[in-house]
Parts: C-alpha cells; sequence; structure tokens
C-alpha cells in the first residue's frame, strides 16, 4: 500500500509532452467535494459522511492517465457561520490551497446557488481558469429548468467552462478528466505513476474513524471531535493501532462510546475492517475516548492535535 497511497514525492523522469497540474476543489460545506476527489481518483483518499465540515485537511488525491497527471486538491469546505480557531484554521488551509493551484473546481449542486456559495465564489481567485461543476445531477429531474439557472450563473462570472455531473457516474468523471486536462502545464510530473495520494497511512487511519465516527452518531454529535492516533506500528500483514477521539464535553463522550460501549464498538469495527481492505493487512485496532474542553478554539490543542 506504501506505494500505491504515498509513490514519491519526487518527481518522476521528464518526459516531452508531459502534464502536470495542481486542482482545487472547492465549494461549500457538504457540496460533494470528497466523494468527487474519491471518484476521480479512483480510491478513497477523502472521507465522506452527510455532516457537513468533515474535511478538515487539505488532501492530495493523484490520477495518472496517459500523458497527464492530475494533483487534486480536496479543501474543507469554507466556514462562514461561526469563528473558532478551527474554522479560521479551515479557511486558511483553503485560501493556500488557492494560491498554489493551476485549475479551480468550483463544486455546487446542480439548480441551486445559496448565500454560502456566494461567499466561496467572492473568494476564488480572478487569475485562475474556474470551471463550475454543477454536482448531484441525477438530483434535477426537469432538465428545461437548468437554463435559467446556468444563465444567471453566468452572469455571476465569466466561468472556463460548465460541467453537469454526478460524481457518482464513472462517465461523468471520465468526462471531466477529459475536460480539465487542456488546462494542465506541460511539465514534468510530480509524483510516481502509481501514487494515489500524498498522505501516510497514518493520517488516513485518523480520517477514517473520524468518518465512522461522524457516519454512526449522526446529527447528534457536534463536528468538533477529532481523532489522534497514539501508536502505529508496522509488524509484517499486521498493524497495530491505536487511537483516541477527542471531545469537547462529558456528554459527547457518553455519545460516543454508547450504551454498554456499543457505539465506540460499531466505530472500531467498521473503521478496522475499511482500513484492512485499503492496508491489504491485518489490523489490532485500539480506541479510547478523551474529554478536551475548548479544544476547537485553542490554536495550541489544533497544532498539537496535527491542523496546519
Amino acid at each position: 500500500m506504501d506505494a500505491a497511497f504515498g509513490g514519491k514525492s519526487a518527481a518522476a523522469t521528464g518526459v516531452a509532452g508531459q502534464r502536470c497540474g495542481l486542482v482545487a476543489i472547492v465549494g461549500r460545506p457538504n457540496v460533494g467535494k470528497s466523494t468527487l476527489l474519491n471518484a476521480l481518483v479512483g480510491q478513497k483518499v477523502s472521507i465522506t459522511s452527510r455532516k457537513a465540515q468533515t474535511t478538515r485537511h487539505r488532501i492530495t488525491g493523484i490520477r495518472t492517465e496517459g500523458d497527464a497527471q492530475f494533483v487534486f486538491v480536496d479543501t474543507p469546505g469554507f466556514q462562514t457561520k461561526h469563528s473558532t480557531a478551527l474554522n479560521r484554521n479551515l479557511n486558511r488551509t483553503v485560501q493556500g490551497v488557492l494560491s498554489d493551484v493551476d485549475v479551480v473546481l468550483f463544486l455546487v449542486e446542480a439548480g441551486r446557488f445559496g448565500l454560502d456559495d456566494a461567499k466561496v465564489l467572492a473568494l476564488l481567485p480572478q487569475d485562475k481558469p474556474v470551471l463550475l461543476i454543477a454536482n448531484k445531477l441525477d438530483a434535477v429531474h426537469r432538465r428545461n429548468d437548468m437554463l435559467p439557472w446556468l444563465k444567471s450563473m453566468q452572469e455571476r462570472r465569466n466561468f472556463a467552462e460548465f460541467v453537469p455531473l454526478s460524481a457518482r457516474k464513472d462517465a461523468d468523471v471520465k468526462r471531466l478528466v477529459d475536460i480539465v486536462k487542456p488546462y494542465l502545464p506541460e511539465q514534468a510530473w510530480f509524483y510516481e505513476e502509481d501514487a494515489l495520494t500524498d498522505r501516510s497511512d497514518r493520517f488516513l487511519a485518523a480520517e477514517l474513524i473520524r468518518e465512522k465516527l461522524f457516519r454512526l452518531t449522526g446529527d447528534e454529535l457536534p463536528y468538533s471531535c477529532t481523532v489522534v492516533i497514539d501508536k502505529f506500528e508496522e509488524e509484517g500483514k499486521l498493524r497495530r493501532i491505536a487511537a483516541t477521539i477527542v471531545v469537547e464535553r462529558d456528554a459527547h463522550k457518553g455519545m460516543v462510546i454508547g450504551d454498554k460501549g456499543e457505539v465506540l464498538k460499531r466505530i472500531g469495527s467498521e473503521a478496522r475492517q475499511e482500513l484492512e481492505r485499503l492496508m491489504d493487512a491485518k489490523v489490532f485496532l485500539e480506541l479510547w475516548v478523551k474529554v478536551r474542553s475548548g479544544w476547537a478554539d485553542s490554536e495550541e490543542h489544533l497544532r498539537s492535535y496535527g491542523y496546519e
């Protein structure tokens, strides 16, 4: 898995005609950015859930096809409602990504454009090509309704391309790849051909545990909880992982543990099974839950928990 997931950060040997570039995927929270990234890469590298603000970090996914290497960057959704240290950190992450990339995919729901979408659009760079990606097209029942919506979107910005799609349809994802390719600069690839992400197994383990946490606790648990990997040991085809779920209140701890520990057991079981599939190894996973009041509004805690 290290070869497939880590690759090598050094650029591959340059070949005439190669294209390679950074492609940011941006949009309001919960619009489908992580789902699209996973579909583009063909492998889960970013977690998904119905809960908004799931993605916390800059997640890089890599797709190499023909002479082109696409380095997709999934970003946290711009946070516009609360000014905690965590949200300020997430917004800095998004803005830092936008300053580096070659092309921007601005993701919205097909036929919808709200205040949160408008706030994201206003922050996009004027000197980069921005493609309007209308996701969840399969949820639009009357395609004719899209025409006035598209006209209104074109009045908001001169988008380089308009791409309606469903991130869950392989044909739509392939079409998007073909549309993005000409926007990549002609240069040597950044990663080896078989690389899928620049994130480590340790990082992916924390993310997958957090995904199961959000999915199995539903809307009752606030999003201000995180996962810290305390131990990650490799012993041949065995991975020993110990992790702590950090929450802000005792009541949240009770939600995560559940009656007789059932919720925590299920989080651990589902995370372990998916980690075994991803890592092609046996996984021994231990989970604990700790209360750290106010961690999401503490710059010191954020840095200690791995936030950039």
